[in-house]
């Protein structure tokens, strides 16, 4: 059987940095921080008192609020980036080309799903007498997949439709089911990509028990600095990014603009540790290679990598130490960056939103920089190009995107230019 083409023909996105594409890319191109002081709930007595959250949203600007009443917050994140993807692929909106709905399908990843409805509910019952008085809206709300339902339910869409959940990895292993649906003709279009919302006490709270967290929190702007000496954890984050992949026939036939093309993914398990890194790098070694050979690519091919990156003291050496191998001499060619280090971490939504800049780094040759570097690792090559502290102007002919969650899961995307 001949695989089909794959390419990305929309793209949408609400990040710590940027509410809209157009924003998020401007402040990667910056080297803006998103990170500040958390305003969602009083964190006076977390150890970590900042995150990445979104700013200056608004929900009802885009769903109606009894609607919008219904869903978590991270399923609104999820309609709004899918929104602008779908009218950047001009599928919705002015001029919206006709599709066939049952060949559109929907793919999203979200790690944790509805945290914050978990969490008030489970608040309002225990602050009660004990009787059981649940909001109907509970379980819907809750569950991850519900963003994936919410989504092809407000356009029709009645094609291949679910949700990936494998940690921080989810968003990446969303966009490889779509792609692999897309490329065996189960489908035309498939809207991909991941939201998380987990900026609420449980996930600070959480997190801080693992002493997973940055607690610089004299300075949260510079708090996410991956590759830095310095580094004392990651800092959490919340959005969404949305992809539209669409196969190549199908987009050429209805005239799309094609951003880039899908050519390859590649999926791995650490099979090591509950929330550790293989210290070797082994499965992201392996996730790497199965991505390259999955898109039949040679590693000098690929000119930027957009790292997992995350700004923990052992996550950052095994993913170089990765590079390495993977890449042999070619690794010191390549251009490297974490772009958490500006938007922190996104958990279930990372790879989407690092998706796309990996996209937009091929289009526009334009490499994000890795911010808040101050002190070389003696534990990391500093031979390598980790584009420190500013972006950098190069031609891009294809781009790797690492994700790599807690539970050892691993997964790798290859975005190319249109050749």
């Amino acid at each position: 059987m001949e695989l089909k083409r794959v390419v990305v023909t929309g793209l949408g996105a609400l990040t710590p940095i940027g509410n809209t594409v157009e924003e998020y890319w401007e402040g990667l191109k910056n080297g803006v921080s998103g990170a500040a002081p958390i305003t969602r709930f009083d964190a006076s007595k977390f150890k970590t008192r900042f995150a990445c959250e979104v700013k200056n949203f608004d929900v009802q600007e885009f769903i109606d609020r009894r609607e919008a009443r219904k869903m978590d917050l991270f399923t609104q994140y999820a309609i709004v980036a899918s929104d602008e993807a779908l009218r950047n692929a001009q599928l919705i909106g002015e001029g919206a080309h006709a599709v066939n709905p049952d060949r559109v399908g929907v793919i999203w990843g979200s790690g944790i799903g509805g945290f914050q409805t978990f969490m008030n509910e489970a608040r309002d019952f225990y602050a009660g007498d004990g009787t059981p008085r649940f909001s109907p809206f509970f379980i819907p709300m809750m569950i991850s997949d519900i963003a994936a339902g919410q989504i092809s339910m407000r356009h029709g869409y009645r094609g291949p439709n679910f949700c990936t959940v494998s940690a921080c990895a989810s968003g990446t292993n969303a966009m490889i089911d779509a792609f692999n649906y897309l490329r065996l003709g189960k489908a035309d279009v498939i809207v991909t990509g991941g939201s998380e919302a987990a900026v609420v006490e449980g996930g600070i709270g959480g997190f801080n028990a693992l002493k997973a967290l940055s607690t610089r929190n004299d300075d949260p702007a510079s708090a996410s600095r991956p590759f830095d000496a310095t580094r004392d954890g990651f800092v959490l984050g919340e959005g969404a990014g949305a992809i539209v992949l669409e196969t190549y026939d199908h987009a050429i036939a209805r005239g799309a603009t094609i951003y880039a093309e899908m050519v390859g993914g590649g999926m791995s398990a650490d099979a090591h540790h509950l929330t550790a890194p293989h210290p070797e790098g082994l499965g992201a070694r392996n996730v790497m290679k199965a991505a390259l050979d999955d898109a039949g690519m040679a590693p000098d091919e690929l000119d930027y990598v957009n790292v997992h990156g995350t700004s923990t003291p052992l996550g950052d050496v095994a993913e170089t130490l990765a590079i390495k191998e993977v890449f042999g001499d070619h690794a010191y060619n390549l251009s490297i960056s974490s772009t958490k280090s500006m938007t922190g971490h996104l958990l279930g939504a990372a790879g989407a939103i690092e998706g796309i800049a990996s996209i937009l780094a091929v289009r526009h040759g334009i490499v994000p920089p890795t911010i808040n570097f101050e002190h070389p690792d003696e534990q990391i090559d500093q031979r390598l190009d980790l584009t420190l502290n500013q972006a950098k102007v190069r031609p891009v002919r294809a781009a790797l995107s690492n994700t790599f969650g807690f539970g050892g899961h691993n997964a790798s995307v290859v975005f190319k230019a249109l050749s």
